[in-house]
């Protein structure tokens, strides 16, 4: 069991690290450092740091957790990701390239139009601040839970000091820091779900091989899913998968400002499509930590963990909360080294998410609204990245008062409805001719989620059973791109008019 005094001095033993990165990657700092880092970043540590970023601890402490009861079937979903990568390598990326943009959005101002780029940007603006908030709040309960409650820290205590952390190791280099921390973090959230693994053999008395035969033999490990009408159909999967890639990744600002500070084009295009390869086996060693999970509670007897809220819900036939069951196992159950680094982990993963992101929102900001880059004095600039800190900050607090997790998850999903404008927008102005009618594009990007939502709500009712997952994202793409074209036939046809 981790003690208190242990747990701080892991803590700080790990906040002092990133402060010496941030030390020496902070001489000569400017505008260009902070937003791109001067465009020098090695490809390959880019690619690297990124796998962490793309994982998040929401996807460290769920994808394990909700094997129970989907198994391995969000794996079809992983195998999709590479041909949305390869989309935005050699697609989106020599767009940005060549137009030598800082925020991805100027693209929609140059081809489509002023109220299309800020409608891009307040869509980036919104999800981004909702999602990196939501993945900080999941870590910081943790933490919560593993030290600050017995140390008599208040949760609102626990959040400043994060946001604090996070804003002083930041707001000197920006990017340019977040790029090697990223490398230092995506390291020991590997390790602890390799060491996890290991631990769970260990306490099962198996050797790899053992484990890697229960694993195949066992329910949690089906992958595929061929009946039509079900979420988890492959095709939905597979294409939403590689959707998902293009939208959370290539129309994000968050990741893309990372790959914007690699030298040229070239590198990093081998950036991204290294590190769409390199997901599909850390995604596998994450589901396979998850069936462990589940046989090693099966070995133990632990279908209810007392106090813990973990259980399994026989009338249901399924398990509840199985965001708690890594961490409850990590630090409750199994050996202490497990817990060490499983602790290790979150706050890696819950960093180089939220570093990042804080970051991409204060660039979009500065860029996109402020419509400064050069000009803006440092003291501006920490200014906005302050704010957006607190705007965080403001944001946990909310899913806090909620304390539940149904609305939480509620909000998540409304975020995730704006990445069907953004992923429309710039598949209008990539793949057509055409202007549109700009100043409609703000509502068309509020009534394509709505008429996406309702239909999601009622799919099973008028599509003969058929049950819309992953794939809404697509849906409401199309929804959204169909308004855009209309809106262009009542534009063309004006001009022809007059």
């Amino acid at each position: 069991m981790l003690t208190p005094p242990i747990v701080l001095a892991i803590l700080a033993s790990y906040f002092l690290l990133l402060f010496v990165i941030a030390r020496f990657t902070s001489q000569n700092t400017s505008n260009e450092t902070f937003f791109i880092g001067n465009r020098k970043s090695p490809w390959v540590w880019v690619a690297y740091g990124m796998i962490g970023a793309s994982i998040s601890g929401v996807s460290l402490i769920s994808v394990p957790g909700e094997v129970g009861n989907q198994g391995f079937t969000y794996f079809q979903l992983v195998l999709g990701y590479p041909l949305g990568y390869f989309f935005i390598a050699y697609i989106l990326m020599p767009v940005y390239y060549r137009l030598n943009l800082i925020s991805i959005y100027k693209y929609l101002d140059q081809r489509l139009g002023h109220w299309s780029y800020h409608t891009g940007s307040m869509l980036f603006f919104i999800s981004q601040s909702i999602g990196a908030s939501l993945r900080l709040f999941l870590a910081v309960t943790v933490l919560q839970m593993a030290f600050f409650s017995s140390a008599g820290i208040p949760f609102e205590a626990t959040v400043l000091i994060t946001l604090l952390v996070i804003w002083l190791y930041t707001y000197k280099a920006g990017i340019k820091t977040i790029v090697w921390t990223d490398t230092l973090q995506t390291t020991f959230m590997i390790l602890a779900v390799i060491l996890s693994v290991g631990a769970i053999i260990h306490e099962m008395r198996l050797s790899p091989l053992e484990a890697v035969k229960q694993i195949r033999e066992s329910p949690f490990s089906n992958i595929f899913t061929w009946d039509w009408t079900s979420k988890n159909n492959f095709f939905k999967q597979f294409f939403s998968g590689a959707f998902i890639a293009i939208v959370m990744t290539g129309l994000d600002q968050n990741m893309m400002q990372k790959n914007l500070t690699c030298r040229n084009l070239k590198e990093a295009q081998k950036n991204m499509v290294s590190m769409s390869l390199t997901l599909i086996p850390v995604n596998l060693l994450f589901l396979s930590l998850g069936a462990l999970l589940y046989l090693y509670i099966q070995h133990k007897g632990l279908y209810f963990l007392p106090g813990d809220n973990f259980y399994y819900d026989a009338e249901a036939g399924i398990f509840k909360n199985t965001d708690r069951l890594y961490p409850l196992l990590s630090l409750k159950y199994l050996p202490s080294i497990a817990g060490l680094f499983f602790l290790i982990g979150i706050v890696s993963a819950a960093f180089s998410s939220a570093d990042s992101a804080i970051t991409a929102l204060t660039t979009s900001f500065c860029i996109d609204f402020l419509k400064i880059k050069e000009k803006i004095s440092q003291p501006t600039r920490n200014l906005v990245h302050l704010g957006v800190s607190l705007l965080v900050f403001t944001i946990i607090m909310i899913f806090k008062s909620f304390n539940d997790r149904t609305v939480i998850n509620a909000v998540f999903t409304i975020a995730g409805y704006t990445y069907g404008p953004l992923l429309a927008l710039f598949t209008y102005g990539l793949f057509t001719r055409r202007q549109l009618a700009d100043k409609f594009t703000p509502f068309i990007a509020l009534l394509g989620p709505i008429l996406s939502y309702f239909l999601s709500m009622n799919s099973s009712r008028w599509l003969w059973g058929y049950q819309l997952g992953f794939e809404l994202l697509l849906v409401n793409a199309l929804l959204t791109f169909a308004m855009l074209w209309f809106s262009s036939l009542f534009i063309n046809k004006k001009i022809k008019t007059t």
